[in-house]
């Protein structure tokens, strides 16, 4: 790395963001929360997407059990870590308080806002975006 080029940057998987809120399997919890120190410390910047979210989302959910408002709780806090790039944070901590708030998947609450703020219409079936406040093209 060239001085001056900063931090590298690694992409990272949910299966990462999985150990280190669930600490299990132990071996890999470690390894994870290591990874972590790691980007605390300013050696590297992990960065994170939206669909790596919404499998941590899914997997916390179903797998796991966990009610949504806990899953919003801790990865709305887990996304304003330092050591991290957050894709569309901004949108993501929307979308998680959204789907606390209207009681709808991850999904339909992330489209909701993205069509909030793009200002374009959502195509879908599901009556749902009417309460989300985004609005639906009409399928009819």
């Amino acid at each position: 790395m060239k001085k001056g080029d900063g931090p590298r940057q690694v992409w990272v998987d949910a299966n990462v963001v999985l150990r280190l809120i669930t600490g299990k399997p132990d071996a890999q919890a470690r390894a994870s929360a290591a990874l972590m120190a790691r980007a605390d410390d300013g050696e590297i910047r992990l960065r994170l997407c939206p669909l790596v979210v919404a499998e941590v989302v899914w997997v916390l959910t179903s797998a796991y059990g966990l009610a949504p408002a806990d899953v919003a709780s801790v990865l709305t806090s887990f996304l304003a870590s330092g050591g991290l790039i957050v894709d569309e944070g901004m949108l993501l901590a929307s979308a998680l308080d959204l789907m606390v708030e209207q009681r709808v998947d991850f999904i339909d609450a992330y489209l909701a806002v993205k069509a909030r703020l793009s200002g374009a219409p959502v195509a879908s079936f599901d009556n749902d975006f009417d309460r989300l406040g985004a609005e639906r093209l009409p399928l009819s």
